[in-house]
């Protein structure tokens, strides 16, 4: 990766990373396009990253198409596709992590222990190999979105951290690469995690309190489980929700600018 990278340095002005653990749908296309948009060479990782699964993650079953992947990221006019093994980013002997804070340990960090510091970790190491001016996340991920940019910021990393909003399909459902495991009655459950964000953010704007609104819409909705609805600061005040539906977790966020 290094070599690659340092053959391009010539033209590499400013060097873009994507990360991401593979199975591209159109979220990650558009983060190759913000890249591509500001970069002059675009780098995207595909590293299903151990790590950051914990026991009642399913590591065995995360979706994989690495030519596919491949083939998407060339059309998208990405310069590196960086595909490390697992033995590559943690060879014989590795004991060296990086420990999120507080920020890392609530929500996300307290449904998924030891999830952040995969992340983190990951994250660092992909910092430290490719060496890019920015870095791309989607903003579906806000939690991760803000537990990066503290990382970068609390250790002096050099990358700029660019959040990229959102993107839906038509139903309004987030793009995540789990959704293939949602079955059609499935995925017409899982409508309901936008629709009650949709409802938390009409709240906040008439005053109302937005958890309330969204848990409201959640618990009306059988063939579900709620695991958290909150608020937090994450680049501002931040309706976040994660359910279950069936076996496959999903987390969504609305922003409460304004």
């Amino acid at each position: 990766m290094a070599e690659a990278r340092d053959a391009l340095r010539p033209r590499a002005g400013r060097i873009g990373l994507v990360p991401t653990m593979g199975a591209f749908h159109h979220g990650h296309l558009a983060l190759m396009r913000a890249a591509r948009q500001d970069c002059d060479v675009v780098v995207v990782s595909v590293f299903v990253n151990p790590a950051q699964f914990n026991a009642s993650d399913d590591l065995a079953r995360y979706p994989r198409d690495e030519a596919a992947d491949i083939e998407s990221a060339e059309a998208m006019g990405v310069d590196l596709v960086f595909a490390p093994s697992v033995e590559e980013l943690y060879p014989d002997g590795f004991d060296t992590w990086v420990e999120a804070g507080a920020l890392a340990r609530r929500l996300e960090g307290a449904a998924r222990p030891g999830h952040f510091r995969g992340v983190a970790t990951v994250c660092t190491k992909l910092f430290s190999i490719v060496r890019p001016a920015a870095a791309y996340f989607g903003r579906k991920d806000a939690q991760q979105v803000a537990v990066i940019r503290r990382i970068v910021a609390d250790l002096n990393l050099p990358p700029q951290i660019i959040a990229v909003p959102t993107v839906r399909d038509s139903d309004g459902l987030a793009l995540s690469s789990r959704n293939v495991f949602l079955s059609p009655a499935e995925r017409a459950v899982a409508l309901a995690l936008p629709r009650s964000l949709e409802a938390g953010a009409q709240a906040h704007r008439a005053g109302g309190d937005p958890v309330a609104a969204a848990r409201h819409v959640l618990d009306q909705q059988s063939g579900l489980t709620v695991e958290y609805v909150a608020i937090d600061d994450f680049d501002g005040p931040t309706l976040v929700a994660a359910v279950r539906v069936g076996t496959t977790r999903l987390i969504d966020n609305a922003s409460l600018h304004g």
